[in-house]
Parts: C-alpha cells; structure tokens; sequence
C-alpha cells in the first residue's frame, strides 16, 4: 500500500470533515451545510463507507485530499502532508521529484523557524541586552512562566547575530531568504537579520510548529509591530495566533474570545483564560473564520474600543454572522484594550465583564444610542435603521422576534411598526453604524490612489498610514484593501500583486485589477495628495450633513451644553473643509462625486 493509501485509510473522512461542517446522520450518509457556498438547507453529504463527500447545491465532490484541498485552498501535495502529519504517519516522499523537493524545503523552513526561536529565547533571558527587553515584559505584567509557555524572545540590535547564527548551522543562503527572517542589502553583498532590537513573539500553526513571528518595538522604531512576510509555510491570512495552544480549551469551552494582538492574547491566557486567539491584525479573513468554526461556531469579539477597533469589530461581525457564528461583543470600559484593562483593573473585573458581554444585536443598540440618542424621533429613528439590517439577517426567527421586541423598548419605539420596518429591511444593506453611510462603489479618486499606492510604493508609505488612522476610508468599499496593503508594508514587505490579491473577495480582486489595468497615467505624488484631500473633504461633508439634525434636535431639546459642543464642532469642521478646498484644483472637483 503507498503513503497514499496509508493516510487516506487512516484519515477518516467523516472526522476530517467534521472539524469544519456540523454533520448530522440522515440515512447511510452524514448531511450538513455546505462550506463552498450559502446555503439554509442542508445539501452537503458524506458517505462514511464510500469515504466520499458530495453536495447537491454546488456540485463540490472528491475524497478527503480533495476536501482539504478545497477548504484550505492547498496543492495534493500539501493536503496529503495535513493529513498525514493529522494521523501521525510519516511521509518519507510525497510524490514527484518535484514535489518531494517542495517538502524538503518546507521541512527544513520549520527546523529554520524553530531554531530562531530558540535562539531569540536564549537572547532574553542569557544576554544583558536581552534582559532589558526582559524587564520591559516584566513591566508589563508577564511572569516568567508565561514568558517561557509563549516562548518570548529578544532579537539583538546587532544587525547579523540570527543571520550568523543559521549559517554556522550549515544553511543555505536562498533558503535563509526563504525564511524572510534574513534580508540582503541593497548593494546584494551581504545578509542581515529583519528582526532588530524587538520583542519576539513566535506564531505557531495548529500542530504547533513555529512558522513566523512579530517583534515589537522597544522603542520609538516604526513600525512598531514588524511580521515575518509570507513563506511556503506561512500566509498570514489563515493563522490565529495561540489557536495551537487554545484550540483544546476553544472546543471545550464552546466559544472563542478573539482580540486583535499578540500581548492582547497573553494577557487574556495569563488570567486562566485559555479560549483565546489574536487575529494580529484588524481585517479577520475568510479563511481565519473556517479555521475559528472546527473548534466552536461562539465567539466573543473583545477588540480595542478605539475607532479603528470598532471598525475592525463591525467588520468582524459582518463576516461571522454571514459564515453563521453565534456573535457577543465584549467593549472594555475606559477606552482600554484587553491587555492594559486586566493589568490596570485586574482579572476578576475582565471575568465578570466576559461573563456579561452583551449578544451583537445588543452592542449596536447601545453604539447606536451613545451616538444618536433617544430624546427625539430622530434619534430613534436612527438607532432602529442602525441596527434592522443585522436583525433582517438573524435566522433564527424566535430569536430574530425577541430580539425586535427587545429593540422597540430600548429605542421607544411602537413595536408593530418596528415589525413592518423589519420586514421592508434589506438582508443585503450593509447596516451603518456611528453614523456612517453606505458606500456601494468606489469612487474616482479611492480607484487612482489606489493605483498610485500599488505603482509607487514610495508614495504609499507616505500617505495610506495617515488616512488609516485619521479613519478617512472608514466605510468605503476600498477600506479592507487600503487596511491590508498597510499591514503589508508595516511588515517591511513589498506588495506582491498575485499573493495580495488572493487573500481579497472576489469583489475586491477585481477592483484591484481594475484599477492596475487603467490606461490612465500613473498618478503622481502630487496628485495623490489631492486624491487623499478629495477623501478628506468627502469625509468631512458626510459628519457636517449628520451633525445638522444634531444641532437641530438639540436646540429643540434645549440642550444647550450638547448644542454648545455641537457648533462648536461644526466650526472647526468648516474652517478643515475650507482649508482643504483651497488645496484642490477645480478640475478636481469631481473626483468624489
């Protein structure tokens, strides 16, 4: 029997299958939702004697390799050493010369990613340079078994040390580049390490093998997060950092507590919580949600309470509610992230805020009240039209119906109409929140600055992490584009079109092929900056065209000290949006139209 067989005996596929889609027994076959495409009735069969798996809806069929293939979009090749390393046989050659190649250097990439681990724990706690990096993480709240369970490290400033490190060990050059953990010069005469003078954090797969890692900053270096790039053995967009560790207490606990980075995590797991992961980075992937669903279908997003974590937490939601999780939001108090709220407000007070993290449908209204009040119909109105669309979409009915009776109470509103409105509420509409608006296509100047940001990089790093921070993409349907080019620049990396685009939706690929195969000019710097002003400026109409009401209901409120901070606002709105058309071109006026 070949290697082949022996896994695919070994593998049984309704426990394979199972990790990802909730089977059910209906007859000689299992039956469950689909995972290759929407569907509300289940039309995905597996039959155990057969070993095969087929669904009626889309057509998706095959044996278990073509089954992780499809699920984790990987090679045969790939899935079979999955499912090997799954059932604990090992492969001694995985196919054609070619392919046993591959393997080779995939085997070799993880010995190379778990000697630098090692190496960068040695440096934190035997070297005196390390033990700076030591005492900032002592600082932080970390004890030293919880610096040893994550396997913290320290990379040195010098330059070279990892790199001098792995060539004493006998590896090759293209390989040590294949890490990304090694760089070459600009004149291409020698090699230096990525990581310098930064905490180690080492991110690990499911099987718990070492396949990247993030260093921070002691500092005031920028970034302050860098990642390791994407390798054969590493796409960011499939790993939840701590899933090897937490996945055990994920199932048994039946939900996951996602938050957003490394330290995040750590100080989670260090209160006894286990049930944790980080999606290090605000933009959770499709692929990262099929990963979270094998383990539990509950999650509780605990992401920054910042702007940008509320933008991050909106997205996630959209995304977990589609994919059919059972979503709560825990919003620390204070403005505080997981890590500084446990070390400044303790363990018990973040157990029993967890325990009482409030169901999605909840979180919005109360998002949407502090934002729009209830002292007048339109207020009222605006929290209703904030939260419908997500409560349109519930599929489950009972509660979809408690829920609407739930919001008619707490926005004041006649129950039967809430009702009607719920009924005429499109599943399709994305909900705004925060006052944000709707945005269905991009404009011209999202289209060309992303055009400029793709060509000259240069020109990206100067402008795209201003209009990220300031929240200027905040709502557009460029947003997660913009999001992860950021993210992969902060990484020291170049934007590779073929692998950046995979990781997009569909929509989202082809506007970036759109955009790339303009037959317009390349923008210039310049005009790029008029493109972000253009955003600017459209942002800034969309707060003075909400703050108008606001200014209105509460002069009819007499509520003089919001209608004070109110105009107030306004002010320093128009004077911004002044400034800012001085700065643009008439003929550039139609750019945000």
């Amino acid at each position: 029997m070949s290697q082949v067989e022996d896994v695919r005996a070994a593998a049984d596929i309704v426990k394979v299958v199972g990790e990802y889609v909730q089977l059910r027994k209906a007859g000689a076959n299992m039956m469950g939702l689909c995972p290759f495409h929407q569907e509300k009735t289940p039309s995905f069969a597996v039959h155990p004697g057969k070993q095969i798996f087929h669904c009626f809806g889309c057509g998706a069929g095959g044996d278990v390799f073509k089954f992780i293939m499809l699920i984790d979009n990987v090679t045969f090749s790939e899935a079979l050493e999955r499912l090997a390393d799954k059932v604990g046989i090992r492969l001694t050659q995985t196919g054609p010369a070619g392919n046993d190649s591959r393997s080779q250097e995939r085997t070799a990439l993880y010995k190379i990613h778990e000697i630098a681990a090692k190496f960068y724990a040695t440096q934190l706690t035997g070297t005196s340079e390390g033990r700076a990096a030591k005492a900032y993480l002592l600082d932080r709240g970390l004890k030293d078994e919880v610096i040893g369970r994550f396997l913290l490290g320290y990379a040195p400033r010098d330059g070279q040390a990892l790199t001098r490190h792995l060539n004493s060990l006998g590896f090759s050059e293209d390989l040590l580049l294949k890490t990304g953990l090694v760089l070459r010069d600009g004149a291409g005469s020698h090699l230096f390490d990525r990581f310098r003078g930064r905490v180690i954090f080492p991110i690990a797969n499911e099987s718990g093998k070492v396949i990247a890692f993030g260093g921070r900053t002691l500092g005031d270096d920028q970034p302050k997060y860098l990642n390791s790039p994407e390798t054969p053995i590493y796409t960011k967009s499939r790993v939840l950092y701590h899933l090897d560790s937490g996945g055990k207490a994920i199932r048994k606990q039946d939900y996951a507590i996602l938050v957003e980075g490394y330290m995040d995590c750590i100080a989670v797991d260090s209160c006894g919580i286990e049930n944790v992961v980080a999606s290090c980075g605000t933009s959770l992937t499709d692929a990262q949600i099929r990963l979270l669903g094998r383990y539990s279908r509950r999650v509780v997003v605990n992401y920054d309470p910042d702007s940008a974590g509320m933008a991050a937490t909106e997205r996630s939601l959209n995304a977990l509610l589609e994919a059919g999780f059972e979503v709560k939001v825990l919003a620390l108090p204070g403005g505080l992230d997981p890590d500084s709220f446990i070390r400044k407000r303790g363990e018990a007070e973040y157990r029993r805020l967890l325990a009482e993290a409030p169901g999605y449908i909840d979180y919005l209204t109360d998002r949407a009240i502090s934002v729009h009040g209830l002292k007048s119909p339109q207020g009222k109105l605006a929290v209703a039209n904030a939260v419908l669309p997500y409560l349109a979409r519930m599929p489950n009915s009972i509660l979809r119906s408690e829920m609407t009776g739930r919001l008619a109470v707490r926005a004041m509103l006649d129950d039967r109409l809430l009702r009607e409105e719920l009924k005429r509420a499109a599943v399709e509409r994305r909900p705004e929140i925060a006052g944000r608006p709707t945005e269905f296509k991009a404009s011209p100047a999202e289209r060309k600055l992303l055009r400029a940001f793709i060509e000259e990089p240069e020109v990206m790093d100067e402008l795209l992490p201003g209009l990220v921070s300031d929240g200027i993409l905040s709502g557009l349907v460029t947003e997660e584009i913009f999001t992860r080019l950021l993210e992969v620049r902060n990484s020291g990396e170049t934007v590779d079109i073929h692998s950046f685009s995979e990781n997009l939706n569909s929509e989202g690929r082809q506007l970036l092929h759109e955009c790339l195969l303009a037959s317009e000019d390349i923008p210039s710097r310049e005009d790029a900056i008029r493109f972000c002003d253009a955003l600017r400026r459209r942002k800034i109409e969309r707060e003075l065209s909400a703050l108008n009401p606001a200014i209105d209901a509460a002069g009819k409120e007499q509520d003089w000290t919001r209608l004070a901070a109110l105009n107030q606002n306004k002010v320093f709105l128009l004077k911004e949006l002044a400034r800012i058309r001085e700065t643009l071109e008439i003929g550039n006026k139609t750019l945000t139209k």
